[in-house]
């Protein structure tokens, strides 16, 4: 027995040996251990959870859902353990932002959310004329969700594919429709003074905001399974561009600035400016160190504008520069160019003119929040001494094939074509033949919005069967034009408007999103004291687009 400990005492120390040799390390205290097979972990089998979606959520919603495991959609006419539908604020996987509009020449701008429920819940509203609010399908039951049933015969369900054409038909229909089915052909009527369209704007704030989520609630699904939209209006893709009718800072105008102040014309209007990304400005004359004075009392058609007067534009923030007006030349080469310089320098983009003929063709391009639009202009009026050529500086001639094959070419690459026209003169409201035709030619070529730059005169406007926007002129902005020019008739633009036609202005705020058109807000203002537009009161601007619609064959 003593053998055979002292036998393995030894056999163990010198296996230790050989092992520390080998470099292994062994410990002396350790205590054998009986083997155990392995057994193997039962991993269970993840649940799918089946997910429907209630009748009440857009197609715009339900197509932007995606699922990212554990997570399936049920059959139709299958139970599903969790659903999306109408929740609550506190609830929202997405907030999905709703419009009230009526057809583009509706004259009211807006209702309170009280008269909208009411009309709901079956108090008609004089505006309708007996005609029915039209939703469709899901936003009738989103809606119902949060206001109740509606009454019977003053909202009516119908494709959301017919609403445009049921409103228009009807002319004063109005619907509520979700944001991405916006279209130029509506007008966006304000919620207690609220639109979509306003820079400021807030879903949480917003009373046609439904929020989209889970029932029975978030917690249905693991977290990160299932993702939706935050909202189907975003700042970042959308592009509001103000533009403007003719601006001439000189005679009157100019004496005013150099009296009062020279933001003085704009402090009215100013807010209109700031609710726009891209400022757009016609300006008609050059500015010169060598221009006098202003003459309130000058009989002369040869303008010039003084330097200091740019303080005006930079205050209201001009982004983009049309030269295409008449006057340009008017003091010769070298202030036309040292104003092209001046606006360089400012950052101010510039279309229509330039050193000769095929810079004063070339398209803006700009990029705004993912919207790629392009200008393009020309002046067929004159006079001949403000035409570019092939060596000298100047405005864009008019060669109307040219032209239709350049819109046509910006359209093929993705940009949404603004077309302006420096026309004939007018002093109506009534377009000619002449210009209807060249402006539902560039429109037809694929212009999204054709705009008349010269008109002192507001004119009429138009759609295309596509949705393009024709407005044949917008007015003066900037101008000390304070009554009609002698010859010219009416004296007054309306019975019912007792204003000269040259005090009345239209500012056109476009709406683009994702790159399409989405529709315009007109701004309507009149001109006081030679030099400052102002908004027009309610009764006057009633009374404008009143008549201005019915003056439009609408």
């Amino acid at each position: 027995m003593l053998l055979a400990g002292m036998c393995l005492a030894g056999c163990a120390s010198s296996a230790a040996g050989r092992a520390e040799d080998l470099g292994i390390e062994i410990s002396r205290s350790s205590t054998l251990t009986p083997f155990q097979p392995s057994v193997p972990t039962l991993t269970p089998t993840p649940q799918v959870v089946r997910l429907g979606v209630d009748g009440s959520v857009p197609a715009a919603l339900q197509d932007s859902i995606q699922l990212n495991g554990g997570v399936a959609w049920v059959p139709d006419g299958q139970p599903a353990e969790a659903v999306i539908s109408v929740v609550g604020a506190d609830e929202s996987l997405s907030a999905w932002v709703y419009a009230l509009v009526a057809p583009f020449p509706t004259v009211r701008d807006g209702v309170s959310l009280e008269e909208l429920k009411g009309l709901w819940r079956g108090e008609p509203l004089d505006d309708l004329q007996g005609q029915p609010l039209h939703v469709d399908e899901a936003t009738r039951l989103s809606l119902e969700a949060q206001w109740g049933e509606p009454a019977s015969g003053l909202v009516e369900t119908a494709a959301a594919d017919a609403l445009l054409d049921l409103a228009w038909q009807a002319k004063t229909a109005w619907a509520i429709v979700p944001f991405e089915r916006l279209d130029p052909r509506w007008k966006v009527l304000r919620v207690d003074g609220v639109s979509p369209f306003d820079a400021d704007f807030s879903a949480q704030a917003y009373a046609l905001t439904v929020h989209y989520g889970l029932l029975p609630g978030p917690r249905a699904v693991a977290a990160g399974s299932i993702q939706l939209p935050p909202s189907n209006r975003d700042t970042q893709k959308m592009t509001s561009l103000l533009m403007t009718g003719v601006t001439a800072l000189t005679r009157a105008t100019g004496k005013k600035m150099e009296t009062e102040g020279m933001t003085y014309p704009a402090v009215d209007v100013i807010g209109w400016f700031e609710q726009a990304d891209l400022v757009h400005i016609s300006n008609e004359v050059s500015f010169t160190d060598t221009c006098p004075p202003a003459n309130p009392g000058q009989t002369a058609l040869q303008f010039c504008s003084r330097p200091e007067y740019l303080e005006l534009l930079d205050y209201i923030g001009v982004d983009i520069m049309e030269l295409s007006g008449n006057h340009l030349m008017d003091w010769g080469w070298d202030p036309f160019t040292q104003s092209m310089q001046i606006y360089q320098e400012r950052g101010w983009k510039t279309f229509a003119a330039g050193a000769n003929l095929e810079e004063a063709r070339q398209p803006l391009l700009l990029e705004h929040h993912g919207n790629h639009l392009a200008f393009i202009s020309c002046n067929p009026a004159g006079p001949a001494r403000v035409w570019a050529t092939e060596e000298f500086p100047g405005v864009a001639t008019c060669d109307y094939d040219w032209m239709a094959a350049e819109i046509r070419r910006l359209r093929e690459e993705g940009y949404l074509v603004i077309a302006t026209q420096q026309f004939f003169e007018s002093y109506g409201f009534e377009p000619g033949a002449e210009q209807i035709r060249v402006f539902n030619m560039l429109a037809d070529a694929g212009a999204v919005i054709v705009s008349g730059s010269q008109a002192h005169h507001p004119q009429g406007m138009a759609f295309t069967n596509e949705g393009g926007f024709i407005h044949y002129g917008l007015g003066n902005l900037f101008f000390d034009q304070m009554r009609m020019p002698d010859g010219a008739a009416p004296e007054f633009f309306s019975a019912g408007l007792p204003i000269a036609g040259v005090r009345l202005e239209f500012l056109d705020r476009h709406i683009f999103y994702e790159g399409r058109y989405l529709g315009t807000e007109l701004y309507t203002a009149v001109l006081e004291d030679y030099a400052r537009p102002r908004p027009m009161t309610d009764e006057e601007r009633d009374q404008f687009l009143r008549e201005a619609y019915k003056r439009s064959g609408w």
